[in-house]
């Protein structure tokens, strides 16, 4: 007589796959590719040669450079400083912890426009931090050093709220047994802490990468928005907007995308490499 053996099913909180994955499946569609498509459809309303000449205009290359220079240079800068606010977070215990940690959750809380004008106030010619920089020859606001600041600034969380997790759930004894064996501080650090947080790090770089190139709100009263200088990208697009020229703007906006996609594409190819690298030397 045989006898069947049964498998209870495995309790989900959210019970049944198919809906779920078409419900995933239409939101995304409705919030993020329906807006996109409607992006390249509207550019296709120029005609090649029209597309063309709007997206190497001399004021958009200049925008682009400034662009993606100073977002890729402030992401960069918050790898490097955000790692060490994370870690000193983590590692460390002092008076006023809970305050800083909510510090840094300020830039996603602050209406960019509101961190924007008090920007501009402090780094101003008479302003609290821009009259000490004046005698000095530095020039923050109206320049693209603002600009730099500006992105700093908004990019800043990305990188600790991802990697703050991550050191949170490093084992001890890694560290421990690392010693152990002779290796100093530094040794430590490169070795084996850095190799497990570089996915984490390559993550939080491609968020805040991403969110400054997008950032309007924020430069805009710093910047000057002088062309060819201080003018972004998201301003290019905003003008041509105000001049209800929709298909220029789309334009525009296509080639940030493309942009964007291919950059943001090359770093999560690269985090997963960088996992792969670590299971491997792990195993």
């Amino acid at each position: 007589m045989a006898i069947k053996l049964f498998q209870p099913k495995k309790n989900r909180v959210l019970p049944g796959f198919k809906l779920t994955l078409g419900f995933t499946l239409f939101y995304l569609g409705f919030i993020v590719l329906i807006p996109l498509a409607a992006v390249f459809w509207k550019t296709s309303t120029l005609t090649w040669l029209e597309f063309w000449h709007t997206i190497t205009m001399p004021t958009a290359l200049a925008s682009y450079r400034l662009t993606f220079g100073a977002s890729f240079l402030a992401a960069l800068v918050n790898v490097i400083f955000g790692l060490i606010v994370a870690w000193v977070l983590v590692r460390y215990k002092f008076f006023g912890k809970k305050i800083v940690d909510a510090l840094v959750d300020l830039p996603f809380a602050l209406p960019t426009a509101v961190a924007g004008i008090t920007l501009a106030a402090l780094y101003s010619k008479h302003g609290w931090i821009g009259q000490l920089l004046t005698p000095l020859g530095i020039k923050v606001a109206n320049s693209q050093t603002g600009i730099f600041i500006a992105l700093t600034f908004i990019g800043l969380p990305f990188i600790v709220r991802t990697v703050q997790p991550v050191l949170e759930d490093l084992d001890p004894e890694l560290e421990e047994a690392a010693s152990s064996l002779g290796a100093n501080r530094w040794q430590v650090f490169w070795r084996v802490i850095l190799p497990m947080l570089t996915p984490a790090l390559l993550t939080g770089f491609a968020l805040a990468f991403a969110r400054a190139l997008g950032e309007y709100g924020s430069v805009i009263f710093i910047a000057g928005n002088i062309p060819m200088k201080t003018q972004i990208t998201p301003v290019i697009i905003m003008a041509e907007l105000d001049m209800f020229d929709y298909a220029k703007a789309t334009a525009i906006a296509v080639v940030m995308l493309v942009a964007s996609f291919l950059l943001l594409l090359t770093i999560n190819l690269l985090q997963w490499w960088t996992n792969r690298h670590n299971t491997t030397n792990l195993a």
